[in-house]
C-alpha cells in the first residue's frame, strides 16, 4: 500500500526547506503576497521612470516611493520572521531555524542593492547619469524577482500545475504589478506633487488606464485557460460573486478614481482609495484563482489528489 500524502510536500529545490501549501492561502496571506509584489512593482515602474527621465527631481520625491515600496515588502518579511500562520515561509525561506534563503528570496534580496544607490544617489537632480544607471538597475532587478518568484510561487502553491498555465504567471504578475506599483506611486506622486505637472499628470493617468485595460485582457486569458483544465463545473468558478467584486475593485474603482483625478481635485484621497482598492481586489481575486489551482488534476482537490 502506498503511503498518504500529508497535507504539506517539502521544497528542497532551494538552499533552505519550505513546507509546500497543498490548499488555497487564506485572504490575509494573499494580501501580504499581493503587497509584496506591489512593492516591487512601485520600485520597478519608479527605476524604469528615473531611467528614461521622466520622473520630477527633488530627494524626497525618490526616497518616499522607495520607502513606500520597502514597507510593502517588509510586512510579508515580518510575518515570515515570526512565522505567522499567514506568511509560515517568504518566497520559500523559513526564515531562522537553520534554514538558508533560497534561490527566489535570495534573488528578491538582491534587489535592494540598486535600491540603495538610487536612495544614496537621489541628491534633488534626478537627470545625472549615476542616477538613471542606478535606476535603470532597479527596475530590472525588480522585473527579474518578479519573474522567477512567480514560477516558483506557482510551483509551490500548486505542484502539479500545468506547464502552460506556470508561464502565464510570469507575465500575470509582472503586468499586476506594474499597474498595482504605479497607483502607488501616483499615489506618492500626489501627496508631494499636487498640482501633477511634474509628473506629467494627465499621461500617467491615461498609462495607468491602459495598463488596467491591459490587465484585464492577459487575467481573462489567464482565468480561461485555468477553467478548461478545472475538474469541477465551470459556473462554481466562473461566476463566482467574489469574482465580480474584484473585478470592482480592481478596474472600476481605481478607473473611477483616475478619471476624477483629471478634473485635479481631491488628488490624495482618490489616489488613496485607488491604490488601496487594486491591492485588496488583487488579493481577492488571487484567492480564487487558487482555489481554480487546487481544483487542477494534479491539484490538492483535483482527482488525482483523491485516488492517493
Amino acid at each position: 500500500m502506498k503511503p498518504r500524502h500529508s497535507a504539506q510536500r517539502t521544497d528542497t529545490t532551494g538552499y533552505g526547506q519550505a513546507p509546500v501549501r497543498a490548499r488555497p492561502r487564506p485572504l490575509a496571506a494573499t494580501l501580504l503576497h499581493v503587497g509584496g509584489y506591489a512593492g516591487f512593482g512601485l520600485w520597478m515602474v519608479l527605476g524604469l521612470a528615473l531611467a528614461v527621465g521622466v520622473y520630477p527631481d527633488g530627494r524626497g520625491d525618490v526616497l518616499v516611493p522607495i520607502a513606500l515600496g520597502a514597507l510593502l515588502i517588509a510586512v510579508g518579511v515580518f510575518a515570515a520572521c515570526v512565522h505567522s500562520r499567514w506568511m509560515p515561509h517568504w518566497h520559500g525561506w523559513v526564515i531562522g531555524k537553520g534554514s538558508r534563503p533560497t534561490r527566489d528570496a535570495l534573488i528578491a534580496l538582491g534587489c535592494c542593492l540598486p535600491v540603495l544607490a538610487v536612495a544614496g544617489l537621489a541628491r534633488g537632480d534626478n537627470t545625472f547619469w549615476a542616477t538613471r544607471l542606478s535606476g535603470a538597475a532597479m527596475a530590472l532587478c525588480s522585473l527579474c524577482s518578479l519573474i522567477v518568484t512567480a514560477y516558483a510561487d506557482a510551483r509551490r502553491q500548486a505542484p502539479g500545475i500545468d506547464h502552460h498555465l506556470a508561464t502565464q504567471l510570469p507575465l500575470s504578475r509582472v503586468v499586476s504589478a506594474t499597474y498595482g506599483g504605479g497607483l502607488w506611486l501616483w499615489l506618492c506622486a500626489a501627496g508631494q506633487d499636487n498640482d501633477g505637472a511634474g509628473l506629467h499628470g494627465l499621461a500617467w493617468i491615461v498609462g495607468l488606464l491602459a495598463l488596467a485595460l491591459l490587465r484585464g485582457l492577459v487575467e481573462s486569458l489567464r482565468w480561461q485557460a485555468a477553467l478548461q483544465r478545472a475538474q469541477m463545473p465551470r459556473g462554481r468558478l466562473e461566476l463566482q460573486p467574489g469574482r465580480f467584486l474584484a473585478a470592482l475593485l480592481v478596474y472600476a474603482v481605481p478607473s473611477v478614481a483616475l478619471l476624477l483625478m483629471s478634473f485635479g481635485t481631491g488628488w490624495l484621497s482618490l489616489a488613496l482609495l485607488a491604490a488601496v482598492s487594486c491591492t485588496v481586489g488583487m488579493a481577492t481575486e488571487l484567492s480564487l484563482y487558487d482555489e481554480a489551482l487546487a481544483a487542477l488534476p494534479d491539484g490538492p482537490e483535483g482527482p488525482v489528489a483523491r485516488q492517493r
